[in-house]
């Protein structure tokens, strides 16, 4: 998979995307991931990138220009139309069921916004979906970019050492992860859970799937109500008449 992005800071989205797991996996092919400088897509000999809105009000606006180039330059490196996202506030919010779809196609262009924003042509233009991180605004889509770049690279064959890493945790299973621990036994006179000492899989997989269940009624009643819907409990075992 490759992966694009867009930005008027491409050392800020390099700084996060070339360490860590998705570092690594950029270094051993897993996954590509390129990081555009908008401004080198522009006609102005000063590289300019924004102009002020028409209508007025505070800030500047994104040109149409600049993003445009950007994309149509990509398209030629890619040899096809990437799969074009703009991150905005005014996005369908991101959840691990679409990032799971994002992460089985082959090319996605990320578009990150700045100042108060894009002009709206150059969205309607080429931006195929708008996404959210979330109920609140930032400073630019920077930091939504690199929530998404890596929530979408990790679900990538390689990128993690086995799918266990992702099946297993919260929110993929529609449940919320159980608690995790490591040594020592005790700490500060609180021990590990006695169950996870034993050995016993069946056991230790019960007590994890009970505390999944318990932690996600408390904290997020709507995935588990969601979770029961898809994962419905068999029908009790009729008994055997004598």
């Amino acid at each position: 998979m490759k992966i694009e992005i867009a930005t008027l800071f491409p050392e800020m989205c390099e700084a996060v995307l070339g360490e860590s797991i998705v570092g690594r996996a950029r270094k051993a092919g897993k996954i590509e991931v390129n990081c555009r400088q908008i401004r080198e897509y522009t006609q102005d000999k000063h590289r300019r990138v924004d102009d002020t809105p028409y209508g007025g009000g505070m800030g500047m606006v994104m040109q149409c220009e600049p993003i445009y180039n950007c994309y149509k330059a990509v398209c030629e490196d890619l040899g096809t139309k990437p799969h074009t996202i703009y991150m905005s506030p005014k996005g369908k919010v991101l959840d691990q069921k679409r990032v799971v779809e994002l992460s089985k196609m082959d090319n996605i262009l990320i578009i990150c916004g700045h100042y108060e924003g894009v002009d709206q042509r150059v969205i309607d233009k080429i931006v195929d979906e708008e996404i959210s991180i979330g109920d609140y605004v930032l400073t630019g889509g920077e930091l939504p970019a690199m929530v998404l770049a890596d929530a979408v690279a990790r679900m990538c064959p390689g990128v993690l050492s086995d799918d266990v890493c992702f099946t297993d945790e919260s929110i993929y299973s529609g449940l919320l992860e159980y608690p995790q621990y490591t040594r020592p036994e005790v700490w500060e006179e609180m021990p590990v859970p006695p169950v996870l000492l034993t050995g016993h899989h069946a056991n230790i997989s019960k007590w994890r799937h009970e505390q999944s269940l318990e932690i996600t009624a408390e904290r997020r009643p709507d995935l588990l109500e969601q979770y029961l819907i898809d994962n419905p409990p068999p029908p009790p075992k009729k008994k055997r008449r004598k």
